[in-house]
């Protein structure tokens, strides 16, 4: 099997030099990025499986780096590292594209399982993405990552095609947190906030009004409910 690439993009070398010795331990090919800029024509000329980015770096902060690379159509899942808590700051890593958030200090051994259970989830993808739901107004193309609705392509995230598939996989079942947590993460060391932006984001992009969703229904106490009405079948 060919080995995972990582890119790791932080200011702090000894940073750096501690995620790639984890990361390479567990037989990964680790590439390193000093800066913002670096890191931007690193992962736009090369292919990774995933990216580790720290936040707060001098000149381009770890949020300009996703902005920038979601702009360029550059969907390699994002995990941010940050030694800020701030829940607004998670919030707005994962609205602008990020997959997961992990503060600083961090335990390297949950990050080489959240790295793991990434990877997994890809593989998985790229194993099925040949696969073609159609549910109602929505058609799910693996093969080219893409979703439409009515005919019209929507703009998602990695993890947000992820979430998607999960949800037209499973149309009418109530999905607890902890089985989204789960199947589209791949592990159970995903907080709330995570999941409640990502559902938020995935509401904006594919329903009507995402303030009274139509399709992706909260389940008060258990989780969330795909749901598509007999007519639109």
């Amino acid at each position: 099997m060919e080995r995972a690439k990582i890119l790791v993009v932080d200011d702090e070398s000894l940073v750096r030099r501690l995620i790639a010795r984890v990361l390479n331990s567990e037989g990964m090919q680790v590439s390193e990025a000093k800066d913002g800029p670096e890191a931007i024509r690193m992962a736009t000329e090369n292919d990774y499986d995933l990216i580790i980015l720290d936040i707060m770096m001098e000149g381009m902060d770890g949020f300009q780096v996703i902005q920038e690379l979601r702009a360029r159509d550059v969907y390699t899942p994002i995990f941010v590292l940050s030694g800020r808590q701030q829940d607004n700051d998670q919030v707005f890593a994962l609205g602008i594209g990020a997959d997961d958030y992990v503060t600083k200090p961090f335990s390297p051994s949950i990050l080489c399982a959240k790295v793991r259970a990434c990877l997994r989830r890809v593989r998985l993808s790229e194993r099925e993405s040949d696969s073609v739901i159609q549910v109602g107004p929505f058609t799910y193309i693996g093969e080219e990552m893409r979703l439409q609705k009515n005919g019209k392509d929507i703009e998602l995230s990695s993890k947000e095609f992820f979430l998607i598939k999960y949800f037209l996989n499973n149309i009418g079942k109530v999905l607890t947190k902890e089985q989204i947590y789960q199947n589209v993460w791949g592990d159970n060391v995903v907080g709330d906030n995570t999941i409640m932006v990502h559902i938020r984001r995935l509401r904006s992009k594919i329903e009507d009004d995402p303030d009274d969703p139509r399709y992706i229904r909260t389940v008060r106490g258990v989780g969330y409910q795909f749901v598509v009405d007999p007519q639109d079948e």
